[in-house]
């Protein structure tokens, strides 16, 4: 029993997990109907209330009929209504056909036109930039509609000090489920494609680096589960959830004081043990493992990763996203995802449409966005909903979606995310329980570090601003070190390591001071820079930490003659260590000179990604990205 006195599973087994027995336990589940109209969204009351739409329709309530669009005979009077419409990443397709949709209709309010823009944003971020009122955005380019992908964003900003700028609720235009996704051999091989694991049986078999063996299957290495930050995406703090909640017996039943329970926190603590990396969005993992299976296996990079159903059915089609923004369409993979919905429930995206009540939305935008939201309920709205992947205000999946995602049209198991006391437990739990990290910056500091770049800096002053402000990521535990890379004619690298990785605490000054030190020299031996820290940090590797590298480059390799180590012999340098000692090399392209190709190689070999800084103005927003990771 917990501190609270609520049933917590047994743990005994984890002290024989090698003689572990892979039992599926049978588990009750929650049909959720959702009724018609965007206004009678059903939403289900979990511990402490939901968040999102109204609960206006009852559990047994009919799939609704939707009403036609009725736009206006005549588009109105210019100048037109500026309507900003910010979305997550998950649901920024959505966001942008249903924009279209209704911009492609005559639109009238208030007797203006309306003009309606759909931008994007990381969830976290969006959420942190709503509740300060969007700090440094023009007035006129403020968004006056906020379209999350799960209502949990609404508390987040809310609880950021966003009361006046953010609405308690938003209205529901469609749905997503959050899921285990697995590339089907795996899944098939585990049992899980034909019946469903609980949340237990997923995190054990993450924690147990013989679950492949056990399998038959050594040649899949340790079970690898990808998460994403729950500070910056829904699938993140769904996965939390489901640790805490599987940890402390129930995830419909979820308190914050079994959060704060002493034993579930150090419970999940061990769980997190089994995460490789994190990040701030799903995309980044499939792209990595869609790029391993054209090198070999998408086993050899992911063994599952929890994610949105329409992220499963965009894989599947073969849309990936390397940096998380951009979008790349290619033939779909060989290895296709199954989505997995656990027996013991699944948290839903819920997708609320929300008008802002910041200070820069006039009356005329508000009705607009209402004018929007109406268009979102409707016949043709809906359909949109759909066809952009997503369940409608019925439950309904497109046909074809449900085929290439292979998505059933009506899972059951449904939850909803829990209130807001219970997610900012979760916020605030995360630093203390999340994997501790390692990592060394290795920077480039060739002779063009020396340029000026648009805002008047030199290269090298903006990078040193941008790594100082990413070090307030870093906690109690992680370790950080420094260490720079440059050649005088044919001489060694230099100047080498300057900051040995210790305690981002403790060490913190010792690190600002050596990054300050840090001046442009000449040559760019990034083959052999890459080869020996590699190395170094494979001799120090840390099976509960999370060790990287993170490479910051703004140019090719460059010698005065013949380089001592050839790209191949780094790249087979980097996949030896992966089955080792695996060191993640996260890469960051800085400037339009940058070697991307070869960046995006040495990132791929060791299972990381790469991010781009091409655009060197951009460098402290992405490298702040890239932290996320750990």
């Amino acid at each position: 029993m917990s501190a609270d006195g609520t049933p917590r599973r047994d743990r005994s087994h984890r002290r024989h997990r090698r003689r572990r027995v892979w039992v599926i336990a049978a588990a009750s589940v929650v049909m959720v109907l959702l009724g018609g109209g965007v206004a009678t969204a059903v939403v289900l009351t979990g511990q402490g209330g939901a968040v999102g739409s109204t609960p206006t329709a009852s559990m047994t309530a009919e799939p609704g009929i939707f009403p036609s669009d009725h736009p206006s005979a005549h588009d109105g009077k210019k100048p037109c209504i500026s309507l900003n419409v910010l979305s997550s990443y998950e649901n920024a397709e959505l966001a942008t056909r249903l924009v279209d949709g209704y911009n492609a209709q005559p639109r009238s309010v208030e007797g203006r036109c309306v003009d309606a823009v759909a931008t994007k944003a990381v969830s976290g971020t969006a959420a942190t930039d709503a509740a300060g009122g969007f700090p440094g955005v023009a007035a006129d380019d403020k968004p006056t509609v906020w379209l999350p992908d799960a209502s949990s964003w609404l508390a987040v900003a809310q609880d950021a000090g966003g009361a006046e700028n953010v609405p308690t609720e938003g209205t529901s235009i469609g749905s997503s489920a959050i899921v285990l996704a697995m590339p089907q051999p795996l899944a098939d091989a585990i049992g899980w494609s034909e019946t469903p694991p609980s949340w237990n049986d997923v995190f054990n078999a993450a924690r147990d680096e013989a679950t492949w063996s056990w399998m038959d299957h050594p040649e899949w290495g340790t079970f690898k589960l990808g998460k994403t930050s729950p500070l910056m995406a829904s699938s993140g703090q769904a996965a939390m959830l489901a640790e805490f909640g599987a940890e402390a017996g129930s995830l419909a039943e979820l308190t914050t004081s079994q959060i704060h329970d002493t034993e579930v926190t150090n419970a999940v603590r061990q769980d997190e043990l089994a995460t490789s990396h994190y990040m701030a969005t799903p995309e980044r993992f499939l792209a990595q493992a869609r790029a391993s299976e054209k090198q070999g296996s998408i086993a050899d990079f992911l063994s599952a990763v929890i994610v949105d159903e329409k992220t499963v059915w965009d894989y599947n089609r073969g849309i990936t996203s390397s940096d998380g923004v951009s979008r790349a369409e290619s033939t779909p993979p060989g290895e296709q995802l199954v989505p997995i919905y656990p027996s013991d429930g699944y948290y839903v995206a819920d997708n609320p449409l929300t008008v802002l009540n910041g200070p820069w939305v006039d009356a005329a935008e508000k009705e607009a966005a209402r004018d929007l939201l109406q268009f979102a309920g409707t016949k043709q709205g809906q359909q949109i909903v759909r066809a952009s992947g997503h369940h409608d205000l019925n439950g309904a999946l497109d046909p074809i979606v449900s085929e290439v995602g292979r998505l059933p049209q009506r899972p059951s198991g449904a939850l909803p995310f829990p209130g807001r006391e219970v997610l900012a437990a979760i916020d605030s739990t995360f630093p203390d329980v999340r994997k501790r990290a390692q990592v060394l910056f290795l920077v480039d500091v060739s002779g063009s570090m020396e340029e000026k770049i648009p805002t008047g800096e030199t290269k090298l002053a903006a990078a040193k601003q941008a790594i100082e402000k990413a070090l307030g990521h870093f906690s109690k535990g992680d370790n950080i070190g420094l260490a720079a890379f440059s050649a005088v004619d044919d001489g060694p690298v230099t100047p080498g390591l300057v900051s040995p990785v210790a305690d981002a605490r403790t060490d913190r000054t010792k690190f600002l001071d050596a990054l300050g030190a840090l001046q442009p020299v000449e040559f760019t031996p990034l083959y052999t820079a890459i080869e020996t820290f590699a190395k170094q940090r494979g001799e120090d590797w840390d099976p509960e930490r999370i060790n990287a590298i993170v490479l910051l480059s703004d140019g090719k390799n460059e010698t005065l003659g013949p380089s001592p180590t050839s790209k191949k012999q780094m790249l087979a340098g980097l996949e030896r260590l992966r089955d080792d000692t695996p060191v993640l090399v996260f890469t960051l392209a800085y400037g339009a000179n940058a070697d991307t190709k070869t960046l995006r190689e040495i990132s791929t070999a060791t299972g990381a990604q790469f991010y781009d800084a091409t655009d060197p103005t951009k460098l402290t927003a992405v490298l702040g990205d890239l932290v996320t990771s750990f």
